[in-house]
């Protein structure tokens, strides 16, 4: 998610001084517990301390500007549709024609969001990962209200987080990693939050959120995204914890919930680095980092009634560890963990049973699949692994090229073509191997060589690999010239 950041000093500094009022007196409806009891409490204190603040915070939401920025920014994300089909396509004609009505039902407090379209996908590691897809016009009216509330609540969170956040990323978590490591902390508490998203309490997180949002229609439109439910498989289910994926509001609620996490850690005096529900903890003994574990899981689940995944998390040397993807190794280095690259290959199997037929199209979306990985897993590389990777990407286009050809002649045509002697072409092609066995001798590595696969465009990681070297050399020479 993409945003521009704003440095923030104080609310004024955000919102436009207009005197708007406010359409909505609707109270917050509480949980019928003691802590609804406290959020409306807080509430109402909150509006009456600023009522022109609590109005101009809903103004700035429903404003015509905030919400053609949402709708953009809704239009560029693509996305699937929600339960009522509406595509971002139709998004872009409708808004024109609609918002107007729209900021009404939002400032008047009528706007009621629709429930979530429920889909489930395989994670990388195994298991189902639960996603909602709200309807484009539920997720314009959530991007709206991200874009006026993001600045003032991310303006509170800790230096260590670096999930979901502008100008923050995943790499920096790394860098940050990184030196913690080198300084001497190489045994890490890796919390493994199970089904995070799934399980966000409603009322700890309106809790938190009652303490930056003082308009009492905001704060119950946010519940009842929250509330909305979702239909999977054709049945509607209520949900009373979660905030679903795939929702713009979803990764800053997540956040708003998990900063307790951070400042409990912060107050502590513990090195951490936090990405989203992935929280790495350094300590300098296991003694320390079981210690650390025991704490932490307390507070987890006693005061955010979180669940740590017990099989999952571990204390453990940071080399043997994954942490976004990488091994932080003792010398604060990173490598590329073995299952990064599992994950690549078989991403790259889909792509070419994808597009068996056609090796224009195989080759075209490989190159975009593998130019992606190595942007990502760049600073970790290493040549052997590259190699390795480069070879097996070939010898399965090499296999590819095999299986399109449907008789043993057209197979001797095939290495004909490509300077195979007819002789060595017919012996090959009626040897009895299999396509992958095919796919690895000499006669057909040697039928379509690196240099051809570089010919017709294929992209190679060990000459990415090579170009990265010699500017990073260049770079420290320059910085740090032989005197």
């Amino acid at each position: 998610m993409v945003m521009e950041r704003q440095q923030v000093r104080s609310f004024h500094q955000i919102l436009p001084k207009r005197s708007d009022g406010n359409l909505c007196h609707a109270i917050p409806q509480g949980s019928g517990t003691v802590t609804g009891a406290i959020m409306e409490s807080q509430m109402k204190s909150a509006t009456s301390s600023n009522p022109a603040l609590a109005n101009r915070l809903l103004n700035e939401v429903c404003h015509q500007d905030n919400l053609k920025r949402a709708c953009d920014r809704v239009i560029k994300n693509r996305g699937k549709p929600g339960i009522d089909g509406m595509t971002v396509d139709d998004l872009a004609t409708w808004f024109p024609k609609h918002w107007e009505e729209l900021s009404a039902s939002v400032m008047n407090g009528s706007y009621r969001p629709q429930p979530v379209r429920g889909v489930r996908i395989p994670k990388p590691g195994g298991g189902i990962r639960q996603l909602g897809i709200p309807t484009v016009k539920d997720r314009l009216v959530q991007q709206a209200i991200l874009q006026v509330l993001y600045p003032i609540i991310d303006a509170g969170f800790s230096d260590s987080s670096y999930g979901f956040r502008t100008k923050r990323n995943a790499h920096l978590a790394l860098k940050r990693a990184k030196k913690i490591v080198a300084a001497g902390r190489n045994i890490v508490v890796d919390l493994d939050l199970e089904k995070f998203f799934d399980k966000v309490n409603h009322d700890i997180i309106m809790n938190r959120l009652a303490i930056h949002v003082s308009n009492k229609c905001l704060y119950d439109l946010i519940r009842l995204f929250l509330k909305a439910g979702m239909i999977q498989d054709g049945i509607l289910i209520r949900n009373k914890e979660g905030t679903p994926q795939g929702g713009p509001l979803s990764p800053l609620l997540a956040n708003l919930i998990l900063d307790d996490l951070d400042k409990k850690l912060e107050k502590d005096k513990h090195l951490f680095c936090r990405y989203a529900d992935d929280c790495n903890i350094f300590v300098k003994s296991v003694r320390a980092g079981e210690r650390v574990m025991q704490s932490i899981t307390k507070f987890l689940e006693s005061k955010l009634k979180l669940t740590v995944n017990k099989t999952k998390s571990a204390v453990a040397p940071t080399e043997e560890r994954k942490f976004l993807g990488y091994h932080v190794l003792n010398n604060g280095r990173l490598s590329i963990a073995p299952q990064s690259i599992t994950r690549l290959k078989i991403s790259i199997r889909k792509i070419l049973h994808t597009n068996r037929n056609s090796l224009d199209l195989a080759i075209s979306e490989l190159n975009r699949r593998m130019t992606s990985w190595w942007a990502y897993f760049r600073f970790g590389a290493n040549k052997a692994h590259l190699r390795s990777i480069d070879g097996w990407v070939r010898r399965k286009l090499r296999s590819l090229m095999l299986k399109q050809c449907q008789t043993t002649e057209e197979m001797i045509t095939l290495l004909s073509r490509h300077g195979v002697s007819p002789r060595l072409a017919r012996f090959t092609a009626t040897s009895g191997q299999k396509v992958w066995a095919l796919s690895g001798t000499i006669t057909v590595s040697r039928a379509m060589p690196t240099r051809w696969f570089e010919d017709i465009g294929l992209e190679n990681l060990v000459q990415k690999y090579d170009l990265l070297q010699s500017r990073l050399a260049e770079i420290r020479k320059r910085t740090d010239p032989v005197i």
